[in-house]
């Protein structure tokens, strides 16, 4: 049902983007990254948090960790993940294939900054094994996303 309502967001919200069902797995950084041949970093993921009585949605780039000073100062308190019943329940999309499209109800969104370093992000679908490929503004204002500058700069490996 979830990868059918994320289907049915985008027919409304951008009719243009295609769902891409993969055979594999992408319901890992790493399984996305390789099931749609891109770098880590290049896969939208995201994470749901509560702060005080706010819960809402951080997308933020694959490789990216959230930094608690930043992300203190932006959302006005420390930021709790969520459980993965609680995922579940929220966004009706499993752990694995959460994303900002489809949701039963509205809920917040933010967009870190690190999504700008690609023209193009892959984020879940509503489904572990489905994503679509599109550019970060976009994702934001199908969304209603706000950006904010919440993560660690990636740590370049070698």
């Amino acid at each position: 049902m979830s990868l059918e309502s994320v289907r049915a967001h985008l027919a409304e919200a951008a009719p243009d983007l295609e769902v891409l069902v993969t055979e594999d797995s992408s319901a890992t950084v790493d399984l996305a990254a390789a099931a749609h041949d891109v770098e880590p970093g290049q896969i939208a993921k995201t994470l749901s948090f509560r702060v005080k009585d706010e819960v809402f949605l951080l997308v933020a780039r694959g490789d990216a960790r959230l930094d608690n000073k930043k992300a203190k100062a932006a959302f006005g308190g420390k930021a709790k993940m969520l459980g993965a019943e609680d995922v579940v329940a929220l966004t009706s999309h499993p752990v694995g294939g959460v994303c900002p499209f489809g949701l039963p109800s509205p809920l917040k969104v933010y967009c870190d900054v690190s999504l700008k370093a690609y023209d193009i992000v892959i984020p879940a679908a509503g489904a572990t094994n489905a994503a679509v490929r599109i550019a970060p503004d976009r994702m934001a204002e199908i969304t209603g996303a706000e950006w904010v500058d919440v993560c660690q700069p990636p740590v370049a490996i070698g």
